[in-house]
């Protein structure tokens, strides 16, 4: 079967469509190779590694009752298990089983996409994919990937931004002051360099 007739990628299709992103459903591209890591896809794609959104699903105890939970990471680190289950109050989030995976997302590991599941997941966005104007998440198919935007995958999963990454949170780039403000005030000639 042709990715193109895959049921799970033509799922997504129709859940971006659905949800008014017609641009990333129009940009799904189907690549020569299984792309089932974040540096394949970026190889793939031209993009740093960073602009992969790894669609990561976990098991989640809540209330002593396993459940999905999806996490969306940027491609340029891992994501760290004990912020996950703090950030949703988890007694517990571990790997989930290729079995597991597949029951509530109806894809396989590697082309697990945001959207088009069974049933909504709970989902967490890395705000490191916020660094990226474009990013890249799977299309329900080992070999598809679409484009999106940061805020579109909050926007399209309901999920809650947040840090995800195994390491520290960077501090926030420092911003150019305002126009106007004293620290863009014009320099006296005496200050500017010949």
């Amino acid at each position: 079967m042709s990715p193109l007739n895959h049921a799970g990628m033509q799922k997504v299709v129709a859940a971006l469509t659905e949800a008014g992103h017609d641009r990333s459903a129009a940009g799904v591209r189907v690549l020569d190779d299984d792309v089932r890591t974040a540096a394949d896809a970026a190889a793939a794609l031209g993009v740093p590694v960073g602009a992969i959104a790894n669609s990561l699903v976990f098991t989640a105890v809540l209330d002593g009752v396993e459940r999905p939970l999806l996490a969306l990471t940027s491609g340029r680190h891992r994501a760290d298990t004990t912020r996950l289950a703090e950030l949703v109050g988890a007694t517990e989030v571990g790997k989930a089983s290729p079995a597991f995976v597949r029951t509530h997302t109806g894809q396989v590991i590697g082309g697990v996409a945001p959207v088009g599941h069974p049933e909504p997941i709970r989902t967490l966005v890395d705000t490191a994919l916020a660094d990226h104007p474009v990013v890249w998440a799977a299309a329900g198919h080992p070999k598809s990937v679409f484009p999106t935007t940061f805020a579109d995958l909050v926007d399209l999963t309901g999920g809650t931004p947040a840090w995800l990454a195994d390491q520290p949170e960077p501090a926030a780039p420092s911003r150019p002051a305002p126009a106007g403000s004293p620290d863009q005030a014009p320099r006296p000639a005496s200050d500017t360099p010949s």
